[in-house]
């Protein structure tokens, strides 16, 4: 062998040697270390008591996916709990098993990602885990596609994933619920709310559904494995539940009728003929967005990826018999209480009833009372006597009731307006302005209706071309303003609570409305200043008692007055025999009065108010007294209502202010204030002239003190006199003010 040839072996055995001493280093570091788990399949297989879980993960065709590489949380049923679930089943094994229910079953059981014990309660927000707020995790499993009927139609069906709208890129995966000490302790349940959904389970602070985890945090290569004790169903969405239960039909229809929508989707329809080699074409049931949310909807809100962990849906759905009851006695009074006219109904009232009934949280047994929901009203339900059905599904909370939610927009005196089709123009007014007042059945309230009919007749009405309020009555007070003007008298025709709510007009009185202005009632009829102008006052024809207060139907409308005050005291002061003349000779005289426009200096545009007119003994007295100019000497001076010194003028002026309240005075107890503000300030001290109301109840026992202790009686006969947002009252005493 020649020299070259003996190199070249000799190079090529050393080669050998490196190439192999490199494969050993790369294998030494990249082999599986021994200290590894086994993958979830394999661990499995190692503790002996999985044969049937086994088999279902063979035939569900997840062996592989759980025998390499992920990121699985499992809760793994042992074989004493399969066969449980062969015996309940009526199956011997899992042989007899198809593959569509081996497949609901691994993946109903399969959670994304790893979770210990320890962690299966956290939320995993945005911003970092949040300890011990959830109760629920993303399964493996969703339903794709349904073939239903659909008003005679056969279809096939995808379900929403968000509330109002199909995602494609979204399977709409189910949820599996657990519950543990820690979230219980947080969320201050106890183990009355477990078994109120799992009676014949015992709630040990780690269940599953109506399992309990009897073996926790068994590591894995590719994940955790939980044991339970029982095989987990998967559960239906509240929308697949409510199909299958024909005692809530009533109820379901009323979504499917009216608030539920088929619209094809292209992206679905491609992804179900490329599986099935089908034709069809697929829709995806939606849900009107106004709803609280989609019932098939599997995401909860999705406002952040995982919210659906710490929160769910609730729905409380009547039975049939009192549902039926309930529509025909309410919510279609005035529709002949006949069901078949649902479809006369505006949208929005049905909206409004599903709603009543939907929360955006999960209401547990033991907190009906603090719940709130899409209407911001709690459970009204008493979860021993009223709930006859009770499940946790895959996306929220299904109680069966035997009543219905008793509803603020359907028991307030809001309802009146709201269900009656002849006050679409008040209900709508309300629902701008006034709905959030009156349907609190903690507030009372007394309403008098505005039937549309009465005001069209004045020239109003709302088109819904421009979304805006028109008058077409150029002789109407509103035609400039035609939404203020209503707004005022919307105003005038809710009267709050105050020490009495008025619950009857039979007798008289005055009422203080909403917006501060005042109405009179007397022997059945009704009116504001407007209607004192117009001399059109309004019959009350009817009543109805509500959970917060009570509505009165009229002939006509609450109507307020453009004529400045001090053309209503004019009026009152037409000859010498009116209480109110004497004063009104100073008012027109002096220099808080503009003849042309009867305007008062300080008296402004919207202006609330009351004045304390002394009357014409009052006022002699008040000039014998040095307050008010006049001739002569006391104790038989007369009045000078026209003086020409500045001194008398102001006098009169200061006189005039004092007498004029900033705050409505009147005597049926709507009034709680104990002193009203004058116009009167001194210039000396700039100190405000007040004075003291007192009101023991009663329109004849009103009077007032001023700061010299002085009282004034009002005269009743002569009070009580409305004028444009002001009360007009005669006293029988004058009031002094201090410098």
């Amino acid at each position: 062998m020649n020299r070259f040839l003996k190199r070249l072996l000799f190079l090529s055995a050393l080669l050998c040697l490196m190439v192999n001493c490199r494969k050993k280093t790369w294998d030494d570091f990249y082999e599986r270390p021994d200290s590894l788990e086994s993958p979830i399949y394999q661990v499995l297989q190692s503790k002996g008591n999985f044969n049937h879980m086994l088999s279902c993960i063979d035939k569900a065709g997840y062996k592989s996916t759980l025998s390499s590489a992920g990121y699985w949380t499992l809760f793994a049923p042992t074989d004493e709990a399969f066969q449980t679930y062969f015996t309940t089943s009526g199956i011997s094994g899992v042989d007899k098993m198809d593959s569509a229910t081996a497949r609901q079953i691994v993946r109903y059981c399969l959670i994304y990602n790893s979770f210990n014990q320890s962690n299966l309660d956290d939320y995993q927000a945005p911003t970092g885990w949040q300890a011990d707020i959830a109760f629920r995790r993303r399964t493996a499993y969703y339903d794709l596609f349904d073939t239903v009927n659909v008003a005679g139609n056969r279809m096939v069906t995808i379900a929403a994933n968000r509330n109002g709208y199909y995602l494609s890129s979204d399977n709409n995966n189910k949820y599996i619920t657990y519950f543990t000490t820690p979230y219980f302790t947080y969320a201050g349940l106890t183990a009355k709310d477990y078994n109120y959904f799992y009676p014949n389970t015992t709630f040990t602070g780690l269940n599953v559904m109506d399992a309990t985890i009897t073996g926790a945090d068994i590591a894995a290569e590719n994940g955790t494995i939980h044991i339970v004790d029982k095989v987990l169903i998967t559960q239906p969405s509240i929308d697949k539940y409510l199909a299958a239960k024909t005692e809530y039909s009533v109820f379901r229809n009323l979504m499917e009728r009216f608030l539920v929508n088929y619209t094809v989707n292209a992206d679905a329809t491609d992804r179900y003929n490329v599986l099935y080699g089908s034709a069809d074409k697929v829709y995806a049931k939606l849900f009107s967005g106004s709803l609280a949310f989609s019932p098939n909807n599997e995401n909860y809100l999705k406002q952040q990826d995982n919210d659906g962990q710490a929160n769910c849906w609730t729905l409380f759905a009547p039975k049939n018999e009192p549902l039926v009851d309930y529509l025909k006695s309410v919510i279609l009074e005035h529709y002949n209480n006949d069901t078949a006219n649902l479809r006369l109904l505006p949208t929005q009232i049905i909206t409004d009833f599903v709603n009543a009934h939907m929360f955006q949280t999960p209401v547990w047994p033991t907190k009906f009372s603090g719940a709130s929901s899409f209407l911001n009203e709690d459970a009204r339900f008493d979860a021993s006597a009223d709930i006859i059905d009770k499940k946790i599904l895959s996306n929220g909370f299904f109680y069966g009731t035997s009543k219905v939610q008793n509803s603020d927009l359907f028991s307030t005196v809001y309802a009146r307006p709201y269900l009656d089709p002849k006050y679409t123009l008040m209900t709508r007014l309300l629902n701008e302005e006034l709905k959030s007042l009156i349907t609190n059945r903690n507030m009372r309230y007394t309403v008098f209706m505005m039937s549309d009919k009465v005001l069209n007749e004045l020239g109003f009405d709302y088109s819904t071309q421009t979304s805006s309020w028109v008058c077409n009555n150029l002789a109407s007070l509103g035609y400039s303003d035609p939404k203020g003007a209503l707004l005022r008298i919307l105003n005038m025709s809710i009267v709050p609570k105050a020490r009495e709510e008025l619950t009857s007009v039979a007798g008289s009185g005055i009422a203080e409305g909403y917006g501060g202005e005042m109405i009179r009632y007397n022997n059945g009829q009704v009116f504001a200043a407007g209607n004192i102008d117009s001399s059109r006052f309004v019959n009350v024809v009817g009543s109805k008692v509500m959970t917060n207060g009570t509505v009165f139907y009229t002939d006509g409308l609450l109507y307020f007055s453009t004529k400045p005050v001090g053309k209503r005291i004019a009026d009152l002061a037409t000859d010498a025999s009116s209480p109110y003349y004497n004063f009104y000779q100073y008012l027109q005289n002096s220099t808080l009065f503009t003849p042309a426009t009867y305007a008062i200096s300080g008296v402004a545009l919207g202006f609330i108010g009351s004045f304390l007119i002394p009357d014409n003994a009052a006022i002699v007295a008040a000039v014998n007294a040095g307050l008010l100019p006049g001739t002569g000497t006391a104790p038989n001076k007369v009045p000078n209502f026209a003086p020409t010194d500045a001194t008398e003028k102001d006098m009169v002026a200061k006189f005039i202010q004092y007498h004029i309240i900033k705050k409505a005075v009147i005597a049926n107890g709507t009034n709680n204030a104990e002193t009203g503000e004058s116009l009167y300030r001194s210039l000396l001290t700039d100190k405000v002239g007040y004075v003291s109301i007192q009101d023991p109840g009663g329109d004849a026992n009103l009077y007032f003190k001023d700061d010299n202790g002085r009282s004034a009686a009002i005269n009743p006969a002569y009070s009580y006199i409305l004028a444009d947002r002001m009360v007009i009252h005669s006293l029988s005493n004058y009031l002094q003010y201090s410098n």
